[in-house]
């Protein structure tokens, strides 16, 4: 490929910039088209109060020298530039459960084995089983840790795709309350019995044993340092871009992308960071073949969420290092949490680092699962900085029943927090949708599914000849996921041995 070529990246999601970066530093000139105003998607902030909250970024694995994502951000140059704050080592998650069994996750194996045994001392060697089968199953990832090839792998040992997180662990373990405190950290994944991989619960909760850390100032950071270095590359990003359509030539290849402010970008390539479902939609489903566009449309999302954002009185709440997985019902990984009497039947509590935060927190955020369905009424209106529409009183009435009820819970495992909150703000699915770009706001986009691994397995190639795919679809999801689905997306343009190579200088 002649590396003068011109790419489009829809989107600027961790997988569009880090996708737009590698081929920028590569020599391709790459165009970010971003439809708001932030960049970033899920790494977007936004201020309230005069205090930066993220919107889906509150706390990241595998940073640690020498880990995948350490190797990784040093490769892209900009590890260096990144302000963090390690988690608490001997408790960067707390999984609280409704019978009163509290658990800690610690940073570093031998230390994430002696906390949770600490909790069960009667099921020492289970803890030690179930430690050794998270780290067995990385191995068989060969990206994930930094290789292009390895001895077992999950191409030629497509079992490993096929177990279940729930059902396996259940059977390393009779003490389910250990199993609990193990898959307490669901959210992070939505995790779901019978339907969620092991592998997916290995991966995700490896990379945070391997260095947990929180952002100063909101996950945004990393989006900028992204920006600045396409920049630095030749490339540029763009805000206020909606690609709404697309021209195609006579051999089925995208010319150019239309933006809805009229503005037309001509490519040679294009790398959309939208979900796939998105991305048919946007580029016609006639230019890809309709077993695909079933598929793909017919494919599961992971749930959404309802946030809310406390910003507090000044010197209340003593700032904790470890983030609160809180749950209210006996079964965690219910698909059925639905806004009954019960709802939130789970709380996701971590606190916001900024500047200023020593000895007490200044906000908090709170994240509960809540159904797209819920908020089915007004799935029509569409609200950004970019596209000021209203919702209804109804809206913002539910709004405030969910944001009470969230505090409610809040009250029983952080007792007298009330007192402490100076303002509320919140987000529902619909806010996530209209930001993000995710059907339905789904959390993660496509639920994988360990019943159906194939179906859910989604290649960066399209049926259009030059589109591709990037982003938390392609491998999975959250920062690390989605950073290594933008390498797997990059290798179809540069030589992959050469970037792993120069990744891997990095320990």
């Amino acid at each position: 490929m002649n590396s003068q070529e011109k790419i489009i990246v829809i989107g600027s999601g961790i997988g569009g910039l880090v996708s737009g970066l590698i081929l920028a530093k590569h020599g391709y000139h790459v165009q970010v088209l971003e439809k708001n105003h932030q960049i970033g998607g899920s790494l977007q902030v936004f201020s309230r109060d005069k205090k930066i909250f993220d919107t889906g970024v509150h706390y990241v694995g595998g940073l640690d020298k020498g880990e995948n994502l350490y190797k990784i951000f040093k490769y892209l140059e900009i590890f260096d530039d990144l302000e963090m704050k390690r988690l608490d080592e001997n408790a960067f998650d707390i999984v609280r459960l409704a019978n009163g069994v509290s658990a800690k996750h610690g940073i570093g194996y031998d230390n994430f084995r002696a906390q949770l045994k600490r909790s069960f001392p009667d099921n020492e060697a289970d803890v030690d089983r179930i430690a050794d089968e998270i780290k067995l199953y990385c191995t068989y990832f060969p990206l994930y840790n930094i290789e292009l090839e390895s001895e077992i792998n999950y191409v030629e040992h497509t079992e490993v795709l096929q177990v279940g997180a729930w059902e396996h662990l259940s059977t390393l373990t009779d003490n389910e309350d250990l199993v609990k405190a193990i898959l307490g950290s669901g959210p992070l994944y939505a995790g779901l019995k019978g339907v969620t991989p092991f592998y997916v619960v290995a991966l995700i909760l490896n990379s945070f044993i391997k260095g947990s850390y929180r952002f100063v100032n909101g996950g945004s950071q990393i989006a900028k340092l992204l920006m600045k270095k396409i920049a630095e590359n030749g490339g540029e990003v763009l805000r206020r871009k909606e690609v709404v359509a697309a021209n195609y030539d006579d051999s089925g290849k995208v010319r150019s992308v239309i933006c809805s402010d009229g503005s037309e970008f001509e490519c040679d390539f294009v790398i959309s960071n939208l979900h796939p479902k998105e991305t048919i939609h946007l580029f016609g489903k006639e230019h890809f073949k309709t077993a695909y566009t079933n598929r793909v449309n017919a494919l599961p999302n992971t749930i959404a969420s309802f946030m809310i954002y406390l910003s507090l009185h000044e010197n209340t709440l003593p700032y904790f290092n470890s983030n609160y997985y809180d749950y209210y019902t006996d079964n965690i990984w219910n698909e059925e949490f639905h806004f009954t009497e019960e709802w939130p039947q789970m709380t996701f509590t971590s606190a916001q680092v900024s500047k200023n935060t020593k000895e007490y927190a200044e906000s908090i955020s709170v994240m509960c699962y809540l159904d797209f369905n819920e908020l089915k009424a007004w799935e029509d209106s569409v609200r950004t900085i970019v596209k000021e529409g209203s919702r209804q009183e109804e809206y913002e009435a539910f709004k405030k029943l969910c944001e009470e009820r969230t505090l409610n819970r809040l009250e029983e495992r952080f007792p007298g927090i009330r007192s402490k909150v100076k303002e509320i703000y919140s987000s529902t699915p619909i806010t996530y949708r209209d930001y993000v770009s995710t059907p339905n706001g789904s959390m993660y986009g496509i639920q994988k599914d360990f019943n159906h691994t194939h179906k859910t397995q989604i290649n960066t190639k399209t049926h259009v000849p030059n589109l591709f795919l990037t982003g938390q679809n392609i491998i999975f999801h959250g920062i690390l996921g989605a950073t290594i689905g933008a390498l797997v997306t990059s290798f179809n343009f540069v030589d992959n041995k050469q970037v792993i190579e120069k990744i891997k200088m990095y320990d």
